[in-house]
């Protein structure tokens, strides 16, 4: 779904590949409240802070969490929503609010029970045996 996508930029018509690099808990990083979700955008590291907060409020209203593919996914749409709407390009990284994460993650939800599940990451590692 959104671990490894294109979308079309607004402004350029653009085709921009967005990929998946990874997830860190920003409080370690750069004193965030957040966990942050690396992505490449053509080759370009673009990152999205979702609020720590994001995970209580999700607890208190489903009782569920959210897991850190389930992170990814959610920033992931959050972007390809971005670079849609016209997103500055130069920026690095954009913070989420909390009901931003929640609308996201419904959205995601909702999409992942019409495709049969979230797909897993990281992606592009193959399997050997």
């Amino acid at each position: 779904m959104y671990e490894d996508f294109h979308v079309t930029e607004r402004w350029s018509g653009e085709d921009l590949h967005c990929r998946w690099k990874g997830t860190i808990v920003a409080i370690a990083t750069r004193h965030a409240d957040a966990v942050d979700v690396r992505f490449d955008v053509n080759g370009r590291p673009m990152w999205i802070a979702l609020p720590c907060t994001a995970w209580v409020e999700q607890k208190k209203r489903s009782g569920k969490v959210i897991t850190d593919h389930l992170a990814a996914q959610i920033a992931g749409h959050y972007l390809k929503q971005l670079i849609e709407q016209g997103y500055d390009a130069r920026r690095e990284i954009y913070t989420m609010s909390v009901a931003e994460v929640l609308k996201h993650l419904d959205a995601v939800v909702a999409e992942a029970k019409e495709q049969g599940g979230i797909p897993s990451v990281p992606v592009g590692v193959e399997a050997t045996g």
